[in-house]
């Protein structure tokens, strides 16, 4: 879980720019589209669709375009139906890349997402070449700066949390992903501010970069992120926090 606040940190950069593009509403709206097609229209029983709509909510999407996009879902409005597709593959320096994408037709994502790694100094692989070395987790990061990690211990110390660290300006409390909710509003319930958090994947391991491989490897994951079929992207990389900054 070593460096993991730096990737997030670039993903909140990220997702306030595709906000500013409007992007992130489309992200958004698939993502609760197959939450409810797959799981049905109950918060309650449907952990992946809650999930969804309060991560929504959290970026100011409007209530009518999440009811709509939950109806589409469940087929009570007529919409484009999503297809959940993962790529695997290798970035520069070898680090494992794995994309998640949502697509109304995959003959057309698979192509530009091969290219896009071609294009960037990666190449595509086979399903599962890299996903054996990552491992999902709830991910809440609390701002350092509003509180500690010793208070944060207090809180959660009777609940079921699998670890907290202190990384950077952030706290970072790990959770399985099926109690992520119940601690998220725990923590909130406190007035502890959140930042960015989210069930995700992290690496197990990471492969440190520098100069040109680095700045290779942050290009290709903006190539990715900038498909508009791709919801998510996951990599190992570690990279020092001068050329992050170079490319935000």
């Amino acid at each position: 879980m070593s460096g993991h606040s730096k990737w997030a940190n670039i993903k909140h950069r990220k997702a306030a720019q595709d906000a500013k593009k409007g992007k992130i509403f489309t992200k958004f709206i698939r993502e609760i589209t197959v939450a409810a097609r797959v799981g049905g229209d109950d918060f309650n029983s449907n952990p992946r669709l809650r999930t969804a709509v309060l991560k929504a909510r959290e970026n100011n999407m409007p209530m009518e375009n999440i009811e709509r996009a939950i109806k589409k879902g469940t087929g009570a409005l007529d919409g484009s139906t999503y297809e959940e597709v993962r790529y695997e593959g290798y970035g520069p320096g070898g680090v494992a890349v794995m994309v998640d994408c949502m697509t109304d037709n995959k003959n057309r994502t698979t192509p530009e997402i091969r290219t896009i790694f071609s294009k960037n100094g990666g190449n595509l692989g086979e399903s599962g070449c890299v996903s054996f070395l990552f491992i999902r987790k709830g991910v809440i990061n609390i701002d350092a700066n509003a509180t500690n990690e010793d208070k944060v211990m207090e809180i959660l110390l009777d609940y079921d949390i699998e670890d907290i660290k202190t990384e950077d300006t952030t706290i970072v409390v790990y959770t399985s992903p099926d109690k992520f909710n119940d601690i998220l509003e725990i923590i909130r319930s406190h007035n502890l501010p959140t930042l960015n958090s989210e069930i995700t994947y992290i690496p197990k391991t990471t492969i440190n970069l520098e100069g040109q491989k680095a700045s290779q490897c942050l290009r290709l994951i903006e190539a990715l992120e900038d498909q508009d079929d791709v919801q998510d992207v996951y990599a190992n990389f570690d990279i020092p926090d001068d050329i992050i900054n170079s490319m935000s």
